[in-house]
C-alpha cells in the first residue's frame, strides 16, 4: 500500500482545513485508516481512525472539531478540521493498516497563525 496526503496550509485559528489520504496499492487488505500528528519537539500522536465497517475514533483533543470520514471506497479517507487552534499545528500523517502490516504516508504540514 502508498498513501500520498494532501490538503495542509496554513491558516488562522478558528478556519478550517480538509485533509486527503489516497491509498494505492493492495487496498484490499486495509481494515482501518487513521490520521496522526506530531508537532515540533513532540511524539506522535493519534488523531481520528476509520475501521472498515465506518467505526470511527477520535483524540479528546479533537472531538467535536475534526471529522475523519471516506467515500464508498476504502479511499481516500478525509479529515476535516474545524475551529483551527494553534495547537493543531503540526505535520499530519496518514497511517493504514492490514492485519499484517501498516503504511504511513509522507506527511502534509499544517500550521495554525494565531
Amino acid at each position: 500500500v502508498q498513501l500520498v496526503e494532501s490538503g495542509g496550509g496554513l491558516v488562522q485559528a478558528g478556519g478550517s482545513l480538509r485533509l486527503s489520504c489516497a491509498a494505492s496499492g493492495s487496498i484490499f487488505s486495509i481494515i482501518r485508516m487513521g490520521w496522526y500528528r506530531q508537532a515540533p519537539g513532540k511524539q506522535r500522536e493519534f488523531v481520528a481512525s476509520i475501521t472498515d465497517d465506518g467505526s470511527t475514533n477520535y483524540a479528546d483533543s479533537v472531538k467535536g472539531r475534526f471529522t475523519i470520514s471516506r467515500d464508498n471506497g476504502k479511499t481516500p479517507v478525509y479529515l476535516q478540521m474545524n475551529s483551527l487552534k494553534p495547537e493543531d499545528t503540526a505535520v499530519y500523517y496518514c497511517k493504514s493498516q492490514s492485519y499484517s502490516s501498516s503504511t504511513w504516508g509522507q506527511g502534509t504540514q499544517v500550521t495554525v497563525s494565531s
